[in-house]
């Protein structure tokens, strides 16, 4: 039998993904359903390299590159962890104050395409930090399933004041010109719009990449501009959107939401097949515009 094209995978695949990434389905369960698309003709190798990220690809500015310089930084958390730790990626053209952003990974720890992001905003001209959930556990533990696993073990609620902690930490960093943006994916999406319903006073600009909102009796203290970034195909979090942004309207909250055609959720992040380049560049075009617009 043919095997079938990449472009042809059915929209089912990249939901039991969806489902396995956060969740809902353990791997086996999730492997299980694609052997069912093996039966009618996809390779489970293509099916695979399709949904699995492969980190090798996710490296749009090196760690040597000499406009910018990556290192380590601890911070303090009383009320999380105790200590939190990060990656601090910043320019070395420029001398501060500078704008800065607070970049939030997905639902399993610091991965190198999270690390990247940092890189990416440190060369356009930003003090970049991306703090590591999994640091109490020792850190990213260099693939995503037991990444998956560990995040999942920590208190949610002590995850979120370690990001609080981190907030501040950068806010306040010597090279900071006190104007915080944050952006984040998935997990870290759904970080944005809390550290910007937390404390009205946090963030001067967020943008979150396909995230569920705050609760609801956070939302209004929601100050900070937003820029919301959704996956057409996202079902999980779009069914969330509309419900948010009546509570966005309610408040006269200053936000854009675009939703970017025949993508995925996880659109953004180049070490997929999920990555979509024209729509992606298109999105971090219109953050790195938001941010320089709204930081500065």
């Amino acid at each position: 039998m043919a095997q079938q094209p990449l472009n042809h995978i059915p929209q089912e695949a990249f939901d039991w993904y969806d489902e396995y990434a956060h969740g809902v389905i353990d791997r086996r369960t999730f492997m299980k359903k694609l052997t069912t698309l093996v039966a009618v003709g996809y390779s489970m190798t293509l099916l695979t390299s399709a949904l699995l990220p492969n980190y090798a690809l996710a490296e749009q500015v090196s760690f040597n590159d000499p406009d910018i310089k990556a290192s380590y930084q601890e911070f303090d958390s009383p009320n999380g962890h105790g200590k939190g730790r990060g990656y601090l990626a910043v320019p070395t053209q420029l001398t501060g104050p500078l704008p800065v952003v607070l970049v939030v990974h997905e639902n399993r720890g610091l991965n190198p395409y999270v690390k990247d992001v940092a890189r990416r905003l440190a060369k356009a001209g930003f003090v970049a930090f991306a703090p590591d959930a999994l640091f109490p556990l020792g850190g990213y533990p260099g693939n995503d399933d037991e990444g998956r696993a560990m995040q999942s073990r920590l208190a949610k609620d002590k995850i979120q004041h370690d990001f609080v902690a981190a907030a501040r930490f950068l806010k306040s960093h010597p090279l900071s010109n006190e104007k915080l943006g944050a952006v984040g994916f998935c997990f870290g999406g759904y970080m944005v719009n809390y550290l910007a319903a937390v404390d009205s006073q946090l963030l001067a600009a967020g943008v979150p990449f396909y995230g569920t909102p705050a609760t609801p009796e956070l939302r209004s203290n929601i100050k900070a501009p937003l820029l919301i970034q959704l996956a057409e195909h996202d079902d999980r979090v779009n069914q969330t959107w509309p419900e948010y942004e009546q509570d966005l309207k309610r408040i006269n909250a200053n936000y854009q939401m675009f939703t970017y055609p025949n993508t995925q959720h996880g659109f953004h992040n180049d070490s997929t097949q999920r990555y979509d380049e024209q729509n992606a560049e298109l999105a971090w075009s219109r953050t790195l515009s938001f941010f320089k617009q709204q930081l500065s």
